[in-house]
């Protein structure tokens, strides 16, 4: 008797255990870390990691901006605007020639003695290596336009005095001048031109060529992009804990969010959209944002999330 009672209460025992209460049993894996991240965390994560610029980026100079730039507030028209972008500027006839000796760059977390060029190759670097068309000097007042003839087309006495301007240079001085670098803003030696006609200062770096180095190529992570997923463009201003840059986005994109991932030596930015269903032709639009970093980012580069090159400061 205790034999059969002893097998008879074996089947029990088997569909008692298979009935284990909910939650007991067997589960599925648990998504691994890479997996619960989000998109945008995971191409920054993977564009850090593939970040390795070599020594001359931390201990060199590498501008991340360009090498002339205005110093101050200038007083421009629409016509000195364009000879300003242009860079038409007459040549000084007294530029100083004396070659100048070594100059030291100050960075954020040390300093760098360089060779310079002299004034007259900085003042070639002012007008981009061109000559300024044939304009007529800026008069220090407006002119009054004649009246028109009668029967003339009076559209074209109508149109602004001075619309071609060569500009003129009324001081030359070697200074220096705040740069964005890749160890962050730097005082760099520079060529300093007072102009006469916007009142204000264009600075021309004066480290010498040889002392510049180049900025590295970017490594693009292997896997592909996140959907709506857009690049930055270039800094417009980093100031403390404030990072303004700019989005290249479609010009139907709509939610037109930044996004960040901040790390303790570099930064990395995107911003995601939601592309439009509807016919949109394929114009790119600079769509300006910013985010607010946990620290100021001093010495940091900023990696673009798309193509993970660093950012420049400025540009249109």
């Amino acid at each position: 008797m205790r034999r059969l009672a002893a097998l008879l209460g074996l089947p029990l025992m088997i569909v008692v255990a298979g009935c284990a209460p909910a939650g007991t049993g067997p589960t599925a894996p648990l998504p691994s870390a890479e997996e619960d991240q989000d998109p945008f965390d995971r191409r920054a994560a993977a564009v850090a990691e593939g970040w390795s610029p070599g020594p001359g980026w931390s201990s060199g100079y590498i501008p991340l901006q360009d090498p002339t730039r205005l110093i101050g507030e200038a007083n421009f028209t629409p016509a000195t605007q364009t000879a300003f972008q242009a860079g038409w500027y007459r040549k000084p006839a007294d530029l100083p020639a004396r070659q100048p000796d070594q100059g030291t760059i100050r960075f954020l977390d040390g300093e760098l003695r360089v060779p310079l060029v002299d004034a007259d190759e900085a003042f070639r670097t002012l007008t981009h290596g061109s000559e300024p068309p044939s304009c007529p000097t800026l008069p220090k007042e407006p002119a009054t336009p004649p009246p028109p003839a009668p029967g003339a087309d009076d559209t074209v006495s109508s149109r602004p005095q001075g619309e071609c301007v060569a500009l003129t240079i009324s001081k030359v001085e070697l200074g220096t001048a705040p740069l964005h670098t890749s160890r962050g803003e730097a005082q760099v030696p520079a060529w300093l031109f007072t102009v006469e006609e916007i009142g204000a200062v264009v600075a021309a770096t004066a480290v010498a060529p040889q002392a510049v180095g180049t900025v590295p190529d970017p490594v693009v992570p292997s896997d592909s992009a996140p959907e709506g997923l857009v690049a930055a463009q270039n800094i417009i201003e980093v100031d403390g804990t404030r990072l303004a840059f700019r989005l290249g986005v479609g010009s139907c994109d709509s939610e037109i969010t930044p996004l960040v991932q901040e790390r303790e030596d570099l930064v990395v930015v995107g911003g995601s959209v939601v592309r439009s269903t509807d016919v949109c032709d394929a114009m790119l639009k600079l769509e300006e944002v910013e985010v607010t970093l946990k620290e100021p980012l001093g010495t940091r580069p900023v990696l673009d999330a798309l193509t993970g090159a660093p950012l420049r400061v400025g540009g249109n």
